[in-house]
């Protein structure tokens, strides 16, 4: 069983101090740039193109890119406090963000090779490059083990079949990383692999999904690749490590979604108090009405509590990078994780809830960001891990792996 009452987390290396603020305040003007265009296309219910264009202006599709191939060289902790900032602005921008930064590039980052870093990451870094992953299938969701897609060796290709869904940024991207089984080998032995795959080819379908619940000005996704040859060289890290390389870069993902949900409360609360301060009911602002001063409580405890949770987990996942030879420290960090993405994804999806009931019947309504929050951010709770998995991993972490419901 493991019970721990305190992090002690080893020091890790943050980026300059005065890099850091930059981009941060790159961050920041991107997020005052973007609201009003944001608004404009959630009501009119279309993909925000200048959500991409405003990022390649103020330099922030490469935060997490090391420098030396065109990024801003971003910890985690850093790139956290970016995710909460993009996410006040909206669930479905800085999902566009977590698939081109935190589980389109990661991969590339983490088990590329040179000359793969060299030839995907500068480009998008600026931008110029749109990055997905490409692991959900339409009967593959909690277990990757499951995805049906297949390929085959052919001379110098890959050649690739199968079908992904719901992916993000999956009709813009220029590039997606893609996860599938050898052809014909149906066994329990049976390895996935990773591929990076460039979509300019022959034999790539892609659809835009529209009837989603929330998120109307993000793309979302599916494909499908028929025969789709994509080079030997493309592979990512070792055939037969794919499995691997997905559960270590949903971590990344993980941590950003989580982030952003800080972001979505922090957003929630700020439009909750403002207009509880400008409506008067019987006789005074409601602001003075004890239960919606109820509601208010309740934002703010849970936003602090998400917000400390998303820190430690960050500074635990940037001294996991630190220090890769520490296994016990990488178990720490992909379980504080889990633990920080189920309790901001609820907390945001909760604090959008309350914020709506503060701002009653207006708040039922995309004019009022509360009602858009509460839209979005339910999405939260499902992908990158859903609460269920979430609490499985948690539940096999104390009582053993021998224990876990899903082995």
């Amino acid at each position: 069983m493991h019970v721990t009452t305190a992090i002690d987390v080893p020091v890790y290396t943050p980026m300059p101090a005065a890099e850091r603020d930059a981009l941060l305040a790159d961050v920041e003007a991107y997020c005052q740039e973007l609201r009003p265009i944001e608004d404009l296309c959630y009501l009119e219910h279309r993909f925000n193109k200048d959500s991409i264009d405003l990022a390649r202006k103020h330099d922030i599709m490469g935060m997490i890119v090391p420098k030396e191939y065109g990024g801003r060289g971003a910890d985690f902790p850093t790139y956290a406090t970016a995710m909460a900032r993009i996410g006040r602005e909206g669930t479905g921008v800085r999902t566009l963000f977590s698939g081109h930064c935190s589980i389109g590039q990661t991969p590339v980052i983490e088990w590329g090779t040179d000359e793969q870093k060299r030839r995907y990451l500068p480009d998008s870094a600026t931008g110029e490059r749109i990055m997905a992953f490409g692991l959900t299938e339409p009967e593959a969701g909690s277990n990757p083990l499951e995805l049906q897609s297949t390929y085959r060796r052919d001379g110098d290709h890959y050649v690739l079949n199968g079908v992904k869904y719901l992916i993000s940024n999956g009709t813009i991207a220029h590039t997606i990383i893609v996860f599938a089984y050898p052809e014909g080998d149906n066994g329990k032995g049976r390895r996935m692999s990773a591929f990076i795959m460039d979509t300019d080819g022959d034999g790539l379908e892609r659809e835009e999904l529209t009837a989603k619940l929330g998120m109307p000005t993000s793309d979302t996704a599916m494909f499908e690749m028929e025969e789709y040859r994509v080079p030997v060289d493309n592979m990512l890290g070792e055939e037969g490590n794919g499995f691997r390389v997905a559960m270590k870069t949903i971590r990344a993902g993980r941590l950003s979604v989580a982030s952003g949900c800080v972001g979505v409360t922090e957003d929630c609360l700020e439009s909750a108090i403002d207009y509880a301060k400008e409506r008067h009911q019987h006789g005074k602002a409601i602001a003075r009405h004890q239960l919606i001063q109820d509601h208010l409580a309740m934002i703010e405890i849970g936003r602090q509590s998400s917000s400390s949770i998303v820190a430690d987990a960050a500074r635990t996942k940037a001294a996991s990078e630190d220090h890769p030879e520490d296994e016990e420290l990488g178990r720490q960090a992909d379980l504080l994780i889990a633990k920080a993405k189920f309790v901001a994804t609820n907390v945001a999806f909760d604090a959008a809830d309350r914020a709506l009931q503060v701002l009653g019947g207006k708040g039922w309504s995309d004019l009022y960001r509360p009602g858009r929050h509460w839209k979005d951010a339910r999405v939260c709770r499902i992908y990158e891990g859903s609460d269920e998995i979430l609490k499985l991993k948690v539940a096999a972490d104390l009582l053993g792996k021998e224990y876990a419901a899903f082995s």
